[in-house]
């Protein structure tokens, strides 16, 4: 078995973050992850947000590491559930995949809370833990996966920018739109009082 783990420190306030987080995918820094379907959702009574998913993904492992593990497919499916709690402001994320169970198991936890020493900062702690089962040079192979799961990490982290970054610009230009919608009117207002 083999853990890995990171933190990150996200330059936004914790309702940004969660925003994109729940967005993510698709996005072009991830395109392994293709396929996302939510499975359920709901509210419970404490008012946390509940949210099940099926990821469709590439995993993008080395050919090689195919071959030592028997598989000839890459495409792998994960489930993922997450809470979302606002009244604590916490996001925690856990995922597992589903595909390929016999041979890896890959458990990932992702958790987002308001940085301790500033509110308009987030920060993200991110751990995994791999297994492979009954294979020669497992050790070697959960290493593989770690690196794969490490560069995956840094490319969800610039896809998260890409979001909050996309999300900005949808409200800014809604808010034009609703600018030039509310002058418009009083345009119409003024003249009608000539």
């Amino acid at each position: 078995m083999k853990l890995w783990a990171s933190e990150h420190i996200f330059n936004h306030p914790w309702e940004t973050v969660t925003k994109a987080a729940m967005q993510k995918y698709p996005n072009p820094m991830n395109p392994n992850v293709f396929g996302v379907d939510v499975l359920a959702r709901g509210v419970d009574p404490a008012g946390r947000l509940h949210s099940s998913r099926l990821l469709t993904a590439d995993w993008g492992m080395p050919s090689m590491a195919m071959s030592m593990i028997g598989i000839t497919r890459s495409f792998t499916y994960a489930q993922e559930h997450s809470i979302v709690d606002p009244k604590e402001k916490t996001f925690e994320l856990k995922s597992t995949n589903i595909s390929f169970t016999n041979i890896i198991s890959v458990d990932e936890k992702l958790t987002y809370k308001p940085h301790p020493d500033d509110p308009e900062k987030t920060m993200l702690t991110q751990e995994a833990q791999i297994n492979v089962k009954a294979i020669s040079l497992s050790s070697y192979l959960e290493g593989v996966i770690a690196k794969s799961i490490s560069a995956n990490a840094n490319k969800g982290r610039e896809a998260m920018e890409w979001v909050i970054r996309r999300l900005n610009s949808e409200i800014e230009e809604l808010a034009s739109t609703a600018r030039g919608s509310m002058r418009a009117p009083m345009a119409a207002a003024a003249s009608d009082d000539k």
